[in-house]
């Protein structure tokens, strides 16, 4: 069983969630309800994201269950204004550190340099936020690519690159056919398609 943790806080960007949350949960459709995705914030209650849309968590920093993936989404909420907040980056250290997989996208990876996980690491971000990243030191980040893998943390750039990268992951996870048959589900066809390669 996989359990998949999606870190949700105001002014997240969508899809940095929507879309991850849409493959993991079709990945645990096909495996007969065998994994389980849910959503983490800080506090109870509705959260309003970068576009508007208001989701409601299902669980606080302090009640989840233990997590084998732990998602963090970007937008202006992530590289603005969560990084600076220590409740959310020790959370995301402590829980990174027992996690399996740590997976970033887009100006997530800002808070996962923040909070630890993607410092020393080669990562992927938004492309008009790379310079940005790459400032704050002790990174290294890779252009051009949809996402990267450096042992355990998989980043990808911004929005629909999630996907990608969840795709990946899945396929890491539970074998390149699983995510194939995740992409057709999902009537995911990206130019190229999702071939199982190997990121940078």
């Amino acid at each position: 069983m996989t359990t998949y943790g999606l870190l949700v806080f105001e002014e997240a960007e969508e899809l940095d969630f929507v879309g991850p949350w849409e493959v993991f949960n079709v990945s645990a459709r096909l495996r007969d309800s065998a994994d389980t995705a849910v959503l983490v914030a800080e506090h109870p209650g509705p959260v309003r994201c970068n576009k508007g849309l208001r989701v409601l968590p299902d669980h606080t920093l302090d009640d989840h269950p233990p997590l084998d993936v732990l998602h963090v989404p970007g937008g202006r909420g992530a590289r603005e204004v969560q990084l600076h907040n220590p409740v959310v980056t020790d959370w995301i250290g402590r829980t990174a550190e027992r996690a399996a997989w740590v997976h970033g996208v887009c100006t997530g990876t800002f808070l996962l340099h923040a909070a630890g996980p993607a410092r020393g690491r080669r990562v992927a971000t938004h492309w008009s936020q790379e310079d940005a990243l790459e400032a704050r030191g002790d990174v290294t980040v890779v252009r051009d690519v949809r996402y990267v893998v450096d042992g355990n943390l998989v980043t990808s750039q911004g929005v629909s690159a999630g996907i990608d990268s969840a795709l990946w992951l899945v396929g890491r996870l539970h074998g390149r056919d699983h995510a194939r048959a995740v992409c057709r589900y999902i009537q995911y066809d990206p130019a190229p398609p999702y071939l199982a390669d190997e990121p940078l």
